[in-house]
């Protein structure tokens, strides 16, 4: 398995070959560049560092940048570890492209959720709410009652409650590659990813259906 930082752009929309329309989403893959290299006999699992979008010196902290230099790498916004088999593929300063997924029919897209704010049951779990007649007053969106008798007497965990909606980690999986741009570094599959325009995704080649 291989993966790439990158952005996420848009969606729109093509045509396949029997004029059905195909809902995708336009990504940028890359370019990042290989910063370090984890191995097994040293760190304990095989792994590659990535960069992702350069950066002025001025904006890294003063390890980090060291970190950069050791490898005469210029900085780099986003650093990412990759899982990989096999680390002796990479080399450090190397550039890694979206032609990496030129035979993947199949990626997963891990990123951040939309965030809807505070929200209560009926928003965040889709929970039907309570009579608004037979004496119920002013209760119309509550959850209802959410403790049990004397025996266990507590609330259990996990109790769908109000709280925060969304903005958490989330991974898309087995979303089908329709196009690849290798001069653009853009990568366009089908369906919707998590996150908002313009934000930061990690990609990873897929697996067949």
């Amino acid at each position: 398995m291989i993966g790439l930082i990158g952005k996420k752009i848009g969606m729109s929309q093509v045509f396949d070959e029997n004029g059905r329309v195909i809902p995708v989403t336009i990504l940028q893959a890359g370019p990042c560049v290989v910063v370090q290299k984890k191995i097994e006999q040293r760190d304990g699992y095989n792994a590659i560092q990535l960069g992702f979008e350069e950066v002025k010196e001025s904006r890294v902290s003063k390890p980090l940048l060291g970190h950069f230099k050791k490898r005469n790498i210029k900085p780099r916004k986003l650093l990412k570890e990759i899982r990989v088999d096999d680390t002796s593929k990479f080399k450090e300063g190397e550039e890694i492209k979206v032609d990496v997924f030129s035979d993947a029919k199949y990626v997963h897209v891990e990123g951040i959720s939309k965030g809807g704010g505070f929200t209560g049951v009926m928003k965040r779990w889709g929970f039907s709410g309570m009579s608004a007649t037979h004496g119920t007053h002013k209760k119309h969106r509550h959850p209802g009652a959410i403790g049990q008798s004397a025996f266990p007497g507590r609330v259990f965990k996990g109790m769908k409650m109000a709280g925060r909606k969304g903005n958490k980690k989330v991974t898309t999986k087995n979303l089908a590659v329709i196009d690849i741009d290798s001069g653009k570094n853009m990568l366009v599959v089908k369906g919707s990813v998590p996150g908002v325009k313009g934000s930061t995704v990690v990609i990873y080649s897929g697996e067949e259906k």
